[in-house]
């Protein structure tokens, strides 16, 4: 029996607070940052970005020393918005294999993904990885990337290069050369052995691996033996791969009450553009998005929209949203947005060589949004008939395009059509041998062909007007030779004929 292959991609992200908020809010990545966490006046600094790193702002600071600073932007910590990004890096790191292994903390994010055998797929290590880290990058995270046959040595090549956001690969063999550069607190030491180690003159994973393995299990126990393999790049590692569910959700909380919905929409754009990069990573599309408001007083404001086909049109949704929600407006300032989406195919309906022209359907479901926002919501739709005898029921469905594609999923057969008249209109009926023979309609007699009937209708037998109509179906000429293809009914509790349809 011989070991199975294996190599595995860390991912790993630091300032997980502060790159969480930013990448949400692309106005402010380019301006020093930092996230306060902790009630007042106990707020301290638990992340920064870059800009502020450069300014000096380390973690810990309180708000009166940020005071100090000239042009750094504030931010409250948000642990929805933390939960979010992290889901989206996991997802993201899922496309490239089913098996991922999460060992994120507090502040930062690192996780570790089972690439063996994915060479077919998407290349070779290193162009899985550059991959990778692009499609983070359209995410609005920056994450280093090791890739090394060993869990721990990938872990720490990853840490020691976080400040270069780089890609690296550690040829199979070579760990401890890889990592004998790299400073002791990639490790995650202790203060008791981080102080041990200073004492020593011991600084790099090189100079630990270094030392004698006896003499440092005497000093220091089984850590010392765990240390060493580390820095040798040596330590197994039981994989303990996550299963998550692919779930499509971006929360932002805003840091002041927005009322202005076109002040919204700003947001909701950024927010959409996420949705639409991790539901591409998946060949997918958006089908239906949620939009959940938190209100002030603790009210929540949903509303879903569902275009006719999927799409991943980032001005659609936003067309679409937004006249939403003006015919919906929320009834108190907003706090907080969440976007829900549900995925569907990213399929296209392909016309016949001899079908009618369709409407594009960005162009049909903004129409209709609009029409919605001056009929209602039960005004626009496709009639449906119900089912029942009664005349005239019918109910109003969506408008939706056919699954498939070719021709059949767009032609139909061919029908007569029935126009209903509303008001029905009243006419003269004359009857031979107990069929009608002839009628006045619309200033003109007509003379009955053929007639069809008559047909008891009411549709509810139990109510009190049982078969109150009597219906037919006529077929008749005009003086001037013209042909009317009708529907006549006779009203038996009130005595009288009308016109109530006529064929095409």
């Amino acid at each position: 029996m011989t070991k199975p292959a294996e190599l595995y991609a860390c991912v790993y992200a630091k300032e997980l607070p502060a790159q969480a908020m930013l990448r949400l809010r692309p106005n402010l990545q380019q301006t020093p940052c930092v996230v306060m966490d902790g009630e007042p006046p106990l707020q301290y600094v638990c992340s920064r970005n870059a800009r502020a790193h450069i300014l000096g702002v380390s973690h810990g600071m309180t708000p009166v020393e940020i005071d100090t600073f000239l042009s750094i932007t504030v931010l409250l910590r948000s642990r929805a918005e933390e939960a979010a990004a992290k889901a989206a890096i996991l997802e993201c790191a899922g496309t490239f294999s089913p098996r991922v292994e999460d060992r994120s903390n507090d502040h930062t994010f690192l996780c570790i993904v089972d690439i063996a055998g994915t060479e077919t797929l998407f290349g070779p290590s290193m162009v899985l990885a550059k991959n990778l880290r692009e499609r983070l990058k359209m995410l609005g995270i920056t994450a280093s990337i090791a890739v090394s046959r060993n869990t721990h040595a990938a872990v720490c090549l990853a840490r020691g290069r976080s400040s270069r956001a780089d890609v690296s690969v550690i040829a199979a063999g070579e760990e401890g050369v890889a990592l004998a550069s790299l400073p002791l607190a990639v490790l995650d030491l202790s203060e008791g052995h981080a102080e041990t180690f200073s004492l020593w003159g011991i600084h790099t994973l090189g100079m630990l691996a270094n030392l004698p393995e006896k003499a440092l299990i005497a000093r220091m126990g089984q850590e010392g033996k765990r240390l060493h393999q580390l820095a040798r790049g040596e330590m197994p590692h039981l994989f303990l791969p996550l299963e998550s569910k692919f779930a499509l959700e971006e929360r932002m909380e805003l840091d002041t009450p927005v009322e202005v919905l076109d002040s919204l929409l700003f947001a909701v754009g950024v927010m959409l553009e996420q949705l639409i990069v991790r539901a591409t990573g998946r060949i997918l599309a958006l089908a239906s998005v949620t939009v959940t408001l938190s209100l002030e007083g603790g009210a929540v404001h949903t509303r879903t929209v569902r275009p006719a086909l999927p799409t991943n049109e980032r001005q659609l949704w936003i067309k679409l949203i937004h006249l939403d929600l003006e015919a919906h407006p929320p009834q108190a300032a907003i706090l907080s947005l969440t976007l829900t989406a549900e995925p569907g195919n990213t399929s296209k309906v392909q016309l016949g060589l001899f079908s009618p022209q369709l409407p594009e359907p960005a162009r049909l479901d903004v129409t209709l949004a609009r029409i919605r926002a001056i009929v209602g919501e039960d005004g626009v739709g496709r009639a449906v008939l119900k089912d029942t005898h009664r005349m005239d029921r019918f109910s109003l469905e969506p408008f939706t395009v056919p699954a498939g594609t070719g021709s059949e999923a767009i032609s139909t057969p061919e029908r007569v059509a029935l126009r209903q008249l509303r008001p029905a209109e009243s006419l003269t009926v004359t009857f031979q041998e107990n069929r009608p023979s002839a009628f006045f309609f619309r200033e003109k007699r007509y003379d009955i062909e053929h007639s069809y009937g008559p047909w008891l209708t009411s549709g509810e037998w139990w109510g009190s007007t049982t078969w109150q109509l009597q219906q037919w179906d006529l077929v008749a000429r005009s003086q001037d030779h013209s042909l009317l293809c009708c529907r006549v009914v006779y009203d038996r509790l009130q005595g009288c004929w009308q016109m109530v349809a006529l064929y095409d």
